[in-house]
């Protein structure tokens, strides 16, 4: 889809996480154009349409700038070995590229004021009720880490409930949704 940069200024929140701030832009952006289709924020970084990836989100620092690189599957999406894949299109949805774009450059300016004016928890309120919900089995994939969401803490760090009802706070890694198991 596209690439922005984010200059950071003394006072910003933390920058990692502008990956809330971009997964809450691409959500209201995929809900204005795309009502009918139930899109999910996966933490950190991916949209999902029926469990499969539909939207990712990259970024890179460098010095006080941030890379914020969105991909978003409107009409194709790659075969990937790990995980489905879907396409905005394959919902009955057909969105211009370059509307989409506007859209989504639109709500990621609102999503940084508010990023940057009410802090980080706003965006944790935001991003919640697009999420999977609480309750969903995950698994922190480099460290092989089961559990299930049960939110975000105030800084957007994911909250992981353990088997023996203990919470972890995980700050990075690559999460997956986990199938339930049978009984639980």
């Amino acid at each position: 889809m596209g690439s922005t940069v984010v200059h950071l200024t003394i006072g910003d929140p933390s920058a990692a996480t502008l990956a809330l701030v971009a997964g809450v832009a691409l959500a209201k952006t995929v809900a204005a154009l795309a009502p009918g289709v139930d899109a999910q924020l996966k933490w950190p970084n991916d949209l999902l349409i029926d469990g499969a990836k539909c939207a990712g989100i990259l970024m890179e620092r460098t010095g006080n700038s941030v890379v914020i690189g969105i991909g978003v599957n409107l009409t194709a999406a790659p075969e990937l070995p790990d995980r489905p894949t879907a396409t905005l299109a394959a919902k009955g949805v057909e969105l211009d590229r370059d509307h989409f774009a506007n859209a989504l450059g639109i709500a990621m300016i609102d999503a940084l004021w508010t990023w940057r004016q009410e802090g980080v928890a706003s965006i944790v309120r935001a991003w919640l009720p697009q999420a999977h919900p609480v309750g969903t089995p995950l698994r922190v994939s480099e460290q092989g880490i089961d559990g299930f969401f049960d939110g975000l803490a105030d800084d957007g760090a994911l909250r992981l409930r353990r088997e023996g009802g203990e919470t972890m706070l995980v700050h990075a890694g690559d999460v997956e949704l986990r199938r339930p198991v049978e009984g639980n």
